[in-house]
């Protein structure tokens, strides 16, 4: 029976609850699109290109160890081994062929290099890499026309590159490796035989010596493809090479495992993508919540009295409960199932915004399972019941005179449970802005912030009543001033205070989450812009358009007039122990010409004179328990280990990152070895430097502040991943906005008309509506940006050691001026619906 009662209220009270069902859909489609991606991080497929004709690939293992024996008090012990993936290619010793070729099984192990090798100004629109012409076949390429490398000054082109640059057997291509630009001539043209051209990479070959040369890496490969004779069983011979490398780090890889050992950045982006959808569900999940809570509080409060009736006519707590679940349950069900199928678009649209501003690549394939839709389904129905079941929690359990009494009038202060609450969450929320002055890492404090956000916001919802009440005494003087309308707008404030505070709620949650993903990001990067500034002495500063700027072409500059000093810069990120650090690797020589890192401890030019030395940020030396004489132990971009010296901590951490190396010794364990900045000291002019550097395509002579406003473009455009991600769920927000505001004006029908038969014209009952909302709009804008100040304080003290965040003052207006305008927009056009019915027939119908 009580499905059936539930069923009716909702056919007949179908505007109350389209509130509630527009907030559980787009929770739902939030969460399955967040799940989406969350799934694809986990089970994405990376399909292999180049070695798409070796069934087996044999490669370094691309992680660091590390094992931690945990003793028990029963004296036995626990080993829990834990790895972290390097971020630079790991090589294999060539040698391990020799232990795969006499297997059993085995046609063929050829060797693979792979290395950084750019056509120069020639149209490249993916990235291009260099292998040796006796490892085509792992693909396999065959020549379409022209010949196979012969000499050290041929190349074969893939037909895709041909084609797009009008290239030919015979012409000239300059290719920038890892030394030097080239000039080669194109012997052939290849082409992937029995299938289509590659589409994440292109592809140059040149003669084995010289890939060789190019590769820099002696006696290394990149990885083996093993070819079996026909007829042999994968499975079988993967465990023969697994046995006879047994004792090395070298893994084995088959079928889709492939992927990922030909991209790297792939497997990386996996993570990420795990990383990014989890923040974004949980920070999702908790908005939705909050949210969901809300609207679903407005919605029962609206029909206090038709439950009020129910408890009078004799309905029992638990049936009023048991009615309010239904409906909850009926609700959850469509708009999940609703939600769940809008989100499966949205996860496909999210993951092509990621890929093309290059988060992640296009290769890895977007999962489409069905337990992100499954998950959102069932998280939405048990949220709509226990939103429910929260709301409704006073009304079905006070007696029914009571219930009748607070239908007509509210009451005086809300529940003692509802304001201890909320302390607690205010509390909670100052502990969390306490804690978060005190992380200075971006992984650590990024999710506390918008944690702390979020929990602040729902205090605010518990307290809501009671700030609208001192809000109202504060506006009482000023409102007045506005006439009728002013007046009246006072009085409902006053007198409706659970209404509004249920409005003011996710304009709160709005307006302060907004700017504190705007200027999170902003206070970081100017602190790290600024003091890159500050510690930058070099005249002028070298920047490629391509791949970097070899080393010859930074001693080309180093000797010509009036340069005292050229300064190469690689940037990586190396281990030490599992933690990763931003790393930089500079040539030591005339080091104190171009930079200043203010040192604290140590001398940097007793870092500049020993290779086998460290300086280290003040924040690293503070977490690793480092000083000026302390060794070192890292593992480089490759996976390398080695150990320093530490021979200066420096300040200046965020703008030059927290470890700097010798140069060459950084430079040899990356991909790409070339500089990717050269900072230039002396009274060289621009023009000298231009002339030196002519030879030398796409290197540009830049003055220090031109270089630092082509950084900042460069952090922005990383920063807009963040702002899609966060912007979603900022969307989520206004809807809810527009949705309770529209909700609270609908169920105002009655009042209207009465204001009406009182003599109020319509002009001024939309009157009294604006200046409510605007009303709603200063008290959620005050605590909004309240939440937001305190926040982002933090966030600067902890990551900056500045209590000064950067807030951008067009930025926040326009942050508040789209709030008004949703504000206005969303209860005017309600408003102005409720005042088309003749005031009478309203006030008749509603008896």
């Amino acid at each position: 029976m009580m499905l059936r009662y539930a069923l009716r209220t909702i056919r007949d009270r179908k505007g109350g609850f389209l509130g509630a069902l527009l907030a559980l859909m787009c929770a739902a489609a939030l969460i399955t699109a967040c799940g989406t991606l969350l799934e694809t991080g986990l089970c994405g497929r990376i399909a292999t290109e180049r070695y798409a004709a070796a069934p087996l690939v044999v490669s370094a293992d691309q992680n660091v160890h590390r094992t931690t024996v945990k003793h028990k008090g029963n004296g036995e012990t626990k080993a829990k081994h834990k790895a972290k993936p390097v971020a630079a290619r790991a090589w294999l010793p060539a040698a391990t062929a020799d232990r795969i070729r006499p297997l059993e099984g085995v046609r063929k192990v050829i060797p693979e290099l792979t290395f950084l090798a750019e056509p120069v100004a020639e149209p490249v629109d993916r990235p291009s890499y260099g292998h040796s012409w006796a490892s085509a076949s792992l693909t396999p390429f065959t020549l379409t026309t022209g010949r196979a490398p012969a000499t050290a000054g041929d190349i074969v082109i893939d037909r895709a590159f041909a084609e797009r640059a009008g290239l030919k057997p015979g012409g000239r291509l300059t290719v920038q490796s890892t030394g030097a630009p080239r000039t080669y001539r194109i012997s052939g043209i290849a082409a992937p035989a029995d299938r289509g051209e590659l589409e994440q990479q292109t592809s140059l070959f040149f003669f084995a010596a010289e890939a060789e040369r190019l590769a820099a890496r002696p006696g290394q490969v990149t990885a083996l493809g093993v070819l079996p004779t026909p007829g042999t069983d994968l499975t079988e011979l993967k465990r023969q090479v697994e046995r006879a490398l047994k004792g090395t780090t070298a893994q084995v890889a088959t079928g889709d495992d492939r992927g990922p050992v030909e991209f790297l950045d792939a497997a990386g982006a996996r993570i990420k993508l795990v990383s990014m959808g989890g923040a974004m569900g949980g920070t999702s999940l908790l908005v939705a919540i909050l949210v969901v809570v809300g609207t679903f509080a407005l919605s029962i409060q609206q029909r206090h009295r038709e439950l009020a009736l129910l408890r009078a006519i004799a309905a029992t707590s638990r049936q009023i409960r048991r009615l309010l679940g239904r409906e909850a349950l009926i609700v959850g069900s469509v708009a999940g199932v609703l939600g769940s199928l809008a989100g499966l678009p949205l996860a496909t649209w999210l993951h092509s915004r990621f890929i093309d501003m290059g988060a992640i690549p296009a290769n890895l394939e977007r999962t489409a399972g069905i337990f992100p839709a499954f998950a959102a389904v069932a998280v939405t129905l048990l949220g709509a019941w226990a939103a429910a079941r929260i709301s409704g929690r006073r009304i079905a359990r006070i007696r029914p005179a009571e219930a009748m009494a607070e239908s007509a009038v509210e009451r005086d202060r809300p529940a003692r449970g509802r304001i201890a609450a909320g302390l607690v969450l205010l509390a909670g929320g100052g502990v969390l802005v306490a804690v978060l002055s005190g992380l200075r890492t971006e992984a650590a404090s990024t999710p506390v912030t918008f944690l702390a956000v979020v929990v602040l916001a729902t205090a605010v919802s518990l307290l809501g009543p009671l700030l609208i009440r001192m809000a109202s005494v504060l506006l009482a003087g000023p409102l007045r001033l506005a006439g009728f309308g002013g007046t009246l707008a006072t009085a409902n404030i006053r007198g409706n205070s659970t209404r509004m505070a249920a409005v003011v709620t996710p304009l709160t949650l709005l307006i302060g989450m907004t700017c504190t993903v705007l200027f999170v990001q902003p206070t970081l990067s100017g602190a790290a812009r600024t003091q890159a500034r500050e510690g930058t002495r070099a005249t002028w500063v070298l920047a490629a358009q391509g791949p970097g700027i070899p080393s010859v072409a930074t001693e080309t500059v180093r000797t010509s007039q009036g340069v005292t000093a050229a300064t190469e810069v690689v940037r990586t990120t190396v281990r030490v122990g599992l933690d990763k650090y931003q790393a930089q690797g500079v040539t030591q020589t005339g080091l104190s010409r171009t930079w200043d890192p203010e040192v604290t401890g140590g001398s940097l030019a007793d870092f500049a004179a020993d290779p086998r030395t460290a300086a280290v940020s003040e924040l690293a030396a503070e977490r690793l328990g480092l000083h000026p004489g302390s060794s070192l132990k890292l593992h480089l971009g490759d996976g390398t280990p080695a150990t320093l010296t530490v021979a200066a901590v420096y300040a200046r951490g965020l703008g030059f990152g927290d470890l700097t190396l010798p140069h060459d010794l950084v430079a040899r364990h990356m991909d790409n070895p070339l500089a990717a900045t050269v900072l230039v000291a002396g009274d060289s002019d621009r023009g000298r430097l231009a002339a030196a550097l002519k030879k030398f395509p796409g290197i540009a002579v830049l003055a220090p502040a031109t270089a630092d406003r082509l950084q900042a473009d460069r952090q922005q455009e990383n920063a807009e991943v963040n702002y899609l991600a966060m912007g979603l769920i900022l969307a989520f927000t206004a809807i809810a906005v527009v949705n309770t505001l529209a909700m609270s004006v609908s169920e105002r029908i009655k009042e209207f008309a009465m204001l009406r038969l009182a003599g109020a014209t319509r002009r001024q009952v939309l009157r009294m509506l604006r200046i409510e909302a605007l009303s709603v709009l200063l008290i959620a804008a005050v605590l909004g940006t309240g939440i937001a100040l305190a926040v982002l304080t933090a966030f600067s003290i902890g990551m900056t050691g500045s209590a000064a965040p950067t807030v951008m003052p067009v930025v926040y207006a326009t942050v508040v001026g789209a709030a008004a305008l949703l504000v206005l927009v969303a209860s005017a056009l309600p408003g102005r619906v409720a005042l088309k019915a003749r005031p009478v027939e309203v006030a008749a119908s509603q008896q």
